[in-house]
């Protein structure tokens, strides 16, 4: 089974069982986007994860031998600028504030990046008079650059 007919088959039993990500994390010991990006085929799980979340679907074993095999990232990109209007405004969010993230990340750690690689990653739901809002959060370690 391939990444493609993982998902969809992921996406088939989340809907028939009409469960949430954040349900689906719960059960697999996870947080609720990685268990989505793992879905996604965009992560790959360790077996005992991919057994627990193929439990909590009803899924069989062909899906949590694709779960566990290590995804070329990013594939869905398949334009320079994203198109769907979500992924896009943090491509817009990057473009517009991210000289200034780079700016502050600089002054307080120095010459690095954050990683990708250690990183987690939050969604939550700030309630607001005016609408909900999306919260992001956002960490990864401080990886500073070698000089030699």
């Amino acid at each position: 089974m391939d990444k493609q007919q993982m998902t969809r088959t992921i996406l088939e039993a989340k809907k028939a069982q009409k469960m949430r990500w954040s349900e689906i994390a719960a059960e697999i010991g996870m947080s609720p986007v990685w268990t989505a990006s793992l879905a996604l085929g965009e992560s790959s799980a360790p077996q005992d994860i991919a057994e627990k979340l193929c439990a909590v679907l009803d899924l069989d074993d062909e899906v949590a031998e694709a779960l566990q095999v290590c995804p070329l990232k990013g594939e869905w990109m398949t334009h320079t600028v994203p198109r769907d209007p979500l992924i896009y405004r943090f491509y817009e969010i990057m473009a517009v504030y991210g000289p200034a993230v780079k700016a502050c990340v600089h002054e307080e750690f120095g010459d690095g990046i954050m990683s990708a690689i250690d990183f987690k990653l939050d969604i939550e739901r700030e309630p607001d008079p005016k609408g909900d809002r999306v919260k992001v959060i956002m960490s990864g370690k401080f990886l500073p650059y070698v000089r030699w």
